[in-house]
């Protein structure tokens, strides 16, 4: 769907994309516009505290997510209004759907309470605070927003597509949360996602151009009516009660700092040049062997389009540089290859129904996974202080010590440091057994989806190539080994 030129007003929708630069949707929704509504929606389905869970959060994000996203929409709120705009934060009462065809309605905006200790169960399931009447008329005649492929998203997005347009409301979706668009690679893979890496990238080529310009400014945000909308709330005032003995994560979000970490990591081309994966240490921390950008990559805060493209950039005035799918751009495609694959399979996010989720299964040792990496144990040492004194040939196994060793390390075991929940080998030895059974028996076996069809509607596979399919994983199974 193209975008329109022209419009008296326009909403961008942020979701993922939570940054000004190469931003397609900011960009469509800027032009022509003589207003802008930049519009983030609080999902309870997200952020709800959940009393139930085994640490402070939600039931479907940590702490540490939690704030890193409105760490990001703090930053962005703070670059928008460098613009002459600001971020809108709206706050859905259940349906993230509801809140946003309700601000395209022309309805308004209750003034919102400030957030405390007192309202907040209000701030996720009641009605006060929630978009109701806006004083002035928003006209919106564009909406914009980037393109999502996870199962919610889509349903969600119907919902306001089919609201807007059925309103007279243009939108605009263009694809920026990944390099690629995963319904073009799985059109053109005959209407199936390509199931290996290499024949993702023989589809896929060259990904688009990032958006480059820069801009001075952005239409203004207009009269919103009487009263200011919500400010960005902080973890506290969200309700997830005591978080004192929690962490604060050395990563923080938004758009600057991804940019500021990317920079800093393009800056050693030597680095970007050599990067070879799995090369690198999974053990290092105080100087990790990656470049702790997929965070901001899945946020939004950073564009991987952008990224990819710096990183060609280096590679350019290197002599030599590894290729995918070891290199740094390997790691990129190897993102995309997952979101097209899940894109494209029926139930991806589950085991029943899903063709592809049984090909086969690792089962990682904790013990000689991390003497291969940290044979010295520098990363348990650093992170668990008790085992600190422990000799390297028991740091991995501490309950192997002698009691001896145990004492002058200062950590007895069971005491000091819990026992073993497990064995390991007995453990992992018990479960490929059982895998094995359940496989054999068919239990594990796809079961036809009830009502749940693709993802890509123009989806078709016939049952030979099911079977063929199903022939290959039964293959695969054979290779399931422990590491």
């Amino acid at each position: 769907m193209e975008a329109a030129t022209t419009a008296t007003a326009a909403m961008v929708w942020l979701r993922k994309g939570l940054r000004v630069h190469d931003n397609p949707a900011l960009d469509a929704a800027r032009r022509g516009a003589g207003r802008l509504y930049p519009v983030f929606v609080l999902d309870p389905r997200y952020l709800r505290p959940d009393p139930a869970a085994a640490s402070p959060g939600s039931a479907r994000a940590g702490l540490a997510r939690v704030r890193f996203l409105l760490e990001s929409l703090t930053d962005l709120d703070a670059r928008l209004r460098r613009l002459g705009s600001r971020l809108l934060l709206l706050r859905a009462r259940d349906d993230v759907a509801d809140a946003v065809c309700a601000a395209l309605k022309d309805v308004s905006i209750r003034p919102s309470p400030p957030l405390s200790m007192q309202n907040l169960t209000g701030f996720f399931s009641s009605a006060v605070g929630y978009i109701l009447t806006i004083a002035s008329q928003w006209n919106i005649g564009k909406l914009c927003f980037e393109s999502d492929t996870e199962p919610y998203a889509l349903a969600r997005d119907k919902k306001v597509t089919d609201f807007a347009m059925a309103s007279g409301i243009e939108v605009f979706t263009p694809v920026s949360h990944t390099l690629f668009d995963p319904a073009e690679i799985i059109n053109k893979n005959g209407g199936r996602p390509p199931l290996t890496y290499q024949s993702f990238i023989s589809i896929a080529e060259e990904p688009p151009e990032p958006v480059m310009e820069e801009y001075s400014e952005l239409p203004p945000v207009g009269d919103t009516g009487e009263y200011e909308l919500l400010p960005v709330p902080t973890v506290e005032e969200l309700g997830y009660g005591d978080i004192s003995q929690e962490e604060i994560p050395p990563f923080r979000g938004g758009e600057t700092e991804a940019l500021r970490r990317m920079k800093e990591s393009l800056q050693n081309k030597e680095w970007v040049a050599k990067f070879e994966k799995p090369k690198g240490d999974p053990s290092a921390f105080l100087k990790p062997a990656t470049t702790v950008l997929s965070p901001y990559l899945k946020f939004g805060c950073l564009s991987s389009r952008y990224f990819y493209h710096c990183i060609q950039d280096v590679y350019r005035s290197a002599r030599n540089y590894t290729k995918p799918p070891v290199s740094l751009t390997g790691q990129l495609l190897w993102r995309d290859f997952f979101y097209t694959v899940s894109f494209g399979t029926p139930n991806f996010d589950q085991m029943k129904g899903n063709k592809i989720c049984k090909q086969y299964h690792r089962i990682y040792s904790p013990i000689t996974f991390g003497k291969k990496y940290d044979p010295n144990g520098n990363y348990i040492r650093h992170f668990i202080p008790v085992l600190k004194d422990m000799p390297r040939e028991y740091i991995y196994e501490p309950w192997t010590a002698p009691l001896s060793i145990q004492k002058k390390a200062k950590c007895i075991i069971g005491k000091d440091y819990p026992k073993p929940v497990v064995d390991h080998e007995t453990a992992s030895k018990e479960c490929r057994k059982r895998m094995g059974e359940a496989y054999a028996s068919g239990r594990l076996d796809a079961i036809p989806s009830k009502g749940k069809p693709s993802n890509l509607s123009q989806r078709k596979m016939s049952h030979g190539d099911q079977d063929a399919s199903n022939s290959s994983i039964a293959k695969l199974l054979k290779r399931s080994r422990a590491e």
